[in-house]
């Protein structure tokens, strides 16, 4: 039977667009305040507060993540390559504006170990570019402005007016421009995905592109906090195989090791491990985590200061940290070209990583998000902080688990940890002159246990699934060994190229039925099946079309032991033959049988079947390839004498076979050759032999 069809309307699609363009394009006032308050959400939650429920909470958990984030912000400024003066503004800044726009409650947005190293990686190679001595240690530079404190002058000094400054530059100052260019960019492109509800994008980067991705990048960051560890002093690499040519120069160096900075190193590493695990041990009976980072700070900043670690023992330390807030600044347009490349896969890894956690809370807490709106929350997130001298932010998952095991119910708890992060901006910062920077990479590496555990998991996703662990693989070995953004880009082509390989070649099988039942399996997975004579069932798992036609006819021929055209082939060379014979007058063929016997033998004896069914049920499309080959094949079985049927067709599918032309111009023979079941499919050529 054929099922008929519902008429759909057709729709004009330009009439469509111009009542939409209409309807977005007029201006009421009640659209307006609706436009403001989808674009600030905190107008819509904010009058609605429960006091009295929610403030303990958001009070608790915006303490205990403030307290986290200043010690954070301070060691991520080594991966940015900038001074930690400007992690805190990003912290701060990131807060307060995530907190008027954004729609997840419980996402900790503000400064991300991975964000930072992208940054820092740009940042290095345009001052390399530059001219200027990547070394740490190098003198202050002229220009630096407020953050100037000494009388040096850096002899690397860079000149910028060509690149639209017109005074003279030295090296902080033109890494934070750098960094400031590149967080405005990648704020315009997260804006301009929201307008253009380009969000779609985040699809192409799967969990384990993700995971290799951060996997690797952790590898990087790990690598290049060794040398702060130890003390010793080599050139930040740049470009290609960083982390290669990072280990080799270390292995080089190992004999300059500083002793102080190596014990310090490990009493900082054993005590932030050992409390981390105690943490997560005892998680359920502490009501919020240890504040370990912060302890170990003020202790070592304390040790620093009075033991005179870096008179006595040249212990590399943080150096002054001015108060306040610098004037803001409008971002160099002439840099943000230098940097507009390096910005998009900052903008799409700032975005979905935002996105994905705030859906992860959303989902666990039962509210929803808009995703299109935290596209604009996390640009303008990175747009507004650009002209106050701060680099690009994004969600980070250790500060969001911490967040939502401390109460939080709002982003009130954003501001909290902002005025946290204030108090520091404006009177403590200048405490922390004597830290060593040994004990901020140790809070960076051991920040990446998360990240460096996805290791142990490998086996379990190996059993899981085989391909999905190759993409991580790659992804995670390309993002180490070459670089962050070609890693991103390495793990998104293979991803892809992995799906379109399963497509060329998927799984192909011959069924048989089950006994007793309408039902029809794979024969050779499952026992007991039997085989329905003169009928053979086909089923190709994927879609058709032009990349996989091949595949398809080779697997049709190979399971059915028939190949049309062979056969036909075959067959008209011996009619030839026999036609030369009985012009001779020979009533024997060449093969010395007489005709009845040669016309048996025209029959070869492999053709067991005289109906092909072919299951579509995982054909989800075709293209004019696909409905080409299907047209192709019913024509060659039919100079066999074979029918073709094809069964369990989804309605795209008949469309194109309609369109194609497969059932002819009038449609007439569709009853004969489309069945909705294959049970109906085989019965219907029992019936007719």
């Amino acid at each position: 039977f054929i099922m008929e069809r519902k008429t759909h309307v057709k729709i004009n699609r330009k009439e469509v667009m111009l009542a939409k363009l209409r309807k977005n394009c007029s201006c009421t006032p009640k659209k307006l305040k609706n436009f403001i308050m989808d674009f600030l959400p905190v107008l819509r939650w904010l009058p609605k507060y429960q006091y009295k429920e929610y403030i303990w909470g958001d009070v608790m958990s915006g303490l205990v993540i403030g307290i986290i984030l200043v010690p954070q912000a301070i060691a991520y400024s080594l991966l940015a390559g900038l001074k930690p003066i400007y992690s805190l503004y990003t912290s701060f800044f990131a807060n307060i504006i995530y907190f008027l726009m954004g729609t997840s409650r419980h996402v900790s947005v503000g400064i991300f170990s991975l964000i930072s190293l992208m940054v820092g990686q740009v940042v290095d190679r345009e001052l390399l570019l530059a001219g200027f001595d990547l070394n740490d240690d190098a003198p202050p530079a002229l220009g630096d402005g407020p953050l100037q404190n000494d009388s040096h002058s850096n002899t690397t000094a860079f000149n910028l007016t060509i690149a639209g400054i017109n005074a003279e530059c030295g090296k902080e100052c033109y890494a934070i421009g750098i960094a400031t260019a590149l967080t405005f960019v990648a704020g315009v492109y997260q804006v301009l995905m929201g307008i253009f509800r380009l969000g779609f994008v985040s699809m192409y980067l799967s969990e384990s592109v993700l995971d290799g991705f951060a996997t690797g990048a952790s590898l990087t960051i790990l690598t290049a906090q060794v040398k702060y560890l130890i003390g010793i002093k080599i050139p930040r690499s740049q470009g290609h195989g960083m982390l290669v040519i990072t280990w080799i120069n270390i292995f080089r160096n190992i004999s300059q090791a500083n002793l102080c900075d190596v014990i310090t190193s490990a009493i900082c590493i054993v005590v932030l491990v050992a409390a981390k695990e105690l943490g997560d041990r005892y998680k359920h009976k502490l009501k919020f985590p240890l504040p370990t980072e912060l302890l170990v700070i003020v202790v070592a900043t304390l040790v620093s200061h009075y033991g005179k670690l870096n008179e006595v023992y040249a212990s590399s330390v943080s150096g002054a940290i001015p108060t306040g807030f610098i004037p803001p600044k409008v971002p160099h347009f002439n840099l943000m070209l230098q940097v507009a490349v390096d910005a998009l896969p900052l903008a799409i890894v700032s975005f979905v990583f935002t996105v994905s956690l705030s859906e992860m809370c959303a989902k666990k807490y039962a509210y929803t998000i808009r995703a299109n709106q935290e596209m604009f929350a996390v640009g303008f997130c990175n747009i507004i902080p650009s002209f106050f001298h701060s680099f690009a932010t994004s969600a980070a998952l250790a500060k969001t688990l911490v967040k939502t095991s401390t109460g939080c119910q709002t982003q009130v708890s954003g501001v909290i940890s902002a005025m946290v992060v204030l108090l520091v901006l404006l009177f403590l910062a200048p405490l922390f002159y004597s830290l060593q920077k040994c004990v901020l990479a140790c809070i960076i590496i051991v920040s990446l246990r998360g990240a460096l555990r996805k290791f142990r998991d490998v086996p379990a996703r190996y059993h899981v699934n085989k391909v999905d662990t190759l993409v991580w693989v790659v992804t995670m070995s390309a993002s180490a060994l070459i670089s962050t953004e070609v890693g991103l880009l390495v793990g998104i082509v293979f991803s892809m190229l992995c799906i379109i390989a399963r497509t060329q070649r998927p799984r192909t099988a011959l069924l048989g039925q089950i006994q007793d039942t309408n039902f029809y399996e794979d024969d050779l997975e499952y026992e007991n099946l039997s085989c329905v004579p003169k009928v053979k069932i086909f089923r190709f798992e994927a879609p058709l079309y032009y990349a996989n036609r091949n595949y398809f006819l080779k697997s049709l021929y190979r399971l059915t032991n028939l190949d049309p055209n062979l056969e036909a082939a075959r067959r008209k060379k011996y009619e030839k033959k026999e036609k030369q014979h009985l012009k001779k007058g020979d009533h024997t063929t060449a093969n010395g049988l007489g005709i009845r016997e040669t016309t048996l033998q025209l029959v070869p004896k492999q053709i067991d079947f005289q109906v092909l069914v072919v299951d579509c049920s995982s054909i989800s499309f075709l293209d004019t390839t696909g409905v080409n080959t299907l047209k192709e094949i019913l024509k060659d079985y039919k100079d066999l004498n074979i029918s073709v049927l094809l069964a369990c067709c989804n309605p795209s599918v008949i469309d194109s076979l309609k369109t194609g032309g497969y059932f002819g111009k009038d449609l007439g023979s569709m009853q004969e050759m489309l069945f909705y079941s294959i049970h109906n499919a085989v019965q219907f050529a029992k019936d007719q032999k």
